[in-house]
């Protein structure tokens, strides 16, 4: 389901960070809620875009990790898994192969545990 900002008007997202930590759930859902709705950049760029940060900075692994969701989100916002995997690829040449094979190895585990 696309929306017009993928964090202010997902609530199951919003749940799931305030889940971790109430004051923390409220002040990521305003920082990067202002963020996701700047006008020039589409919700699944910027989705894509929080996937490749994600590869880049290795954070994707571990507790409150926010890879699967901002996997969900570009999905949400209309990219498929294929898109998703290339972009993957891409990340290999900018952020570095291994970190990009850690990141192919969550992804299989998100889309395997999708189908649950």
């Amino acid at each position: 389901m696309k929306h017009k900002n993928a964090v202010l008007d997902n609530h199951e997202l919003q749940a799931g960070l305030n889940s971790i930590n109430p004051k923390f759930g409220d002040f990521v859902t305003r920082v990067a809620g202002e963020a996701w709705g700047l006008p020039l950049i589409d919700q699944k760029t910027k989705a894509l875009i929080t996937i490749a940060l994600d590869v880049a900075n290795q954070e994707f692994v571990g507790p409150g990790s926010p890879y699967f969701a901002h996997i969900a989100m570009a999905i949400d916002e209309g990219a498929t898994r294929e898109e998703i995997e290339e972009l993957l690829l891409f990340t290999c040449v900018y952020a570095g192969f291994n970190k990009a094979a850690g990141a192919f190895g969550s992804l299989n585990e998100f889309f395997a545990s999708s189908k649950d």
